[in-house]
């Protein structure tokens, strides 16, 4: 466990928590892709590996700006987050409604992250550090327009997904006149 006694000892767990969850994620964002029946959803999520694999570096380069590793702690924050939405990937059902628990997943995926780098992006700016600060910020802009995607592939999906008052044979109907 590490000591926090200023700003930036808050900042470097930060890094080192973001850090981690993004190492996590390059392995369970190819899981997430494959358990897709959208094709659309499944490309969305390979996107954002490459993403993903690129705020690994930026984290990197962060950590050198402030003189520490960006490795020694587990992310075990993410490391639920992704064990729940590795749940949904297990389920059996209608291809929608699965792809919509996919998303449902993502989606707390990305909240999570949003939460790392917007408390980081603070921390850095409090401590004068604009260069990290601008390269936090860009990989903010890439989790949240990643969230968007999400939602905007989610209410297209869920109009084919059947309710509960609809059988599969009433969804296939309905989604044929669309």
């Amino acid at each position: 466990m590490s000591q926090l006694a200023t700003i930036k000892d808050l900042l470097e767990d930060e890094i080192k928590d973001l850090y981690s969850a993004e190492k996590q994620l390059t392995k369970a964002i190819p899981k997430m892709a494959k358990g897709s029946n959208n094709e659309e959803l499944a490309n969305a999520f390979e996107a954002h590996l490459k993403e993903t694999e690129k705020q690994v570096g930026r984290l990197e380069r962060v950590a050198k700006l402030l003189d520490t590793e960006p490795t020694g702690k587990k992310c075990k924050g993410m490391e639920g987050v992704i064990a729940e939405g590795s749940e949904a990937l297990d389920e059996d059902g209608d291809e929608n409604v699965l792809d919509l628990g996919i998303i449902g997943a993502g989606s707390r995926v990305e909240h999570y992250e949003i939460a790392g780098y917007t408390t980081a992006i603070s921390l850095a700016a409090q401590l004068g550090e604009n260069e990290a600060a601008g390269l936090l910020k860009e990989s903010l802009k890439e989790e949240q327009a990643a969230e968007n995607k999400l939602r905007t592939i989610a209410q297209i999906i869920i109009k084919s997904a059947p309710t509960a008052e609809e059988d599969e044979e009433d969804v296939k109907t309905k989604s044929a006149k669309a």
